[in-house]
């Protein structure tokens, strides 16, 4: 069953991403989409066990995640705007490296959040050692969610989707 959802979906993003609706590109589509279906179906829905409306909550859950995720990048970008428009921009500028323990069980969620964090602008994964982040963020804002005593907004939300946490 996750082999034809995962079809579903690439040949979904498929149809998005060309524009084309002739026979030709969507025979490439069909054809391309279930050899990928085919390999990694696996890695789009975890377990083969779940039953079907758990997988349609799972993706719901991921689609507000990045519903979220996008509107944090734009209040990221609209912060380093800032930083690059300042008059005194060294002023604010404080390039550092942090280093925290995520409370994630699942090796794939520790990859999103990874992915996340990079994707927002003035923070970088570095390095991930075993379950210890390495972080590279520009200022202290862009790091205030990342440092904090307990689990930060992001995590919070990747624990939500993948591991069923609250959030």
């Amino acid at each position: 069953m996750p082999a034809i959802f995962t079809f579903f979906v690439m040949m979904l993003f498929w149809t998005a991403l060309s524009g084309k609706f002739d026979l030709f590109h969507l025979g490439m589509g069909v054809i391309s989409s279930a050899l990928v279906a085919w390999l990694s179906h696996d890695l789009l829905f975890e377990g083969h066990t779940k039953k079907l409306r758990a997988t349609l909550m799972e993706i719901a859950c991921f689609l507000r995640y990045l519903v979220w995720l996008f509107g944090q990048i734009v209040l990221a970008n609209f912060h380093i705007a800032g930083l690059a428009l300042s008059l005194h921009p060294k002023k604010h500028l404080d390039p550092h490296i942090i280093k925290f323990r995520p409370s994630l069980k699942t090796d794939f969620a520790r990859f999103v959040l990874a992915n996340s964090i990079t994707l927002t602008p003035g923070t970088v994964s570095v390095r991930i050692e075993k379950d210890l982040f390495y972080v590279h963020a520009i200022t202290r804002r862009s790091s205030a969610d990342l440092a904090g005593p307990g689990p930060g907004e992001m995590e919070r939300w990747v624990a939500w989707v993948f591991e069923g946490g609250a959030r």
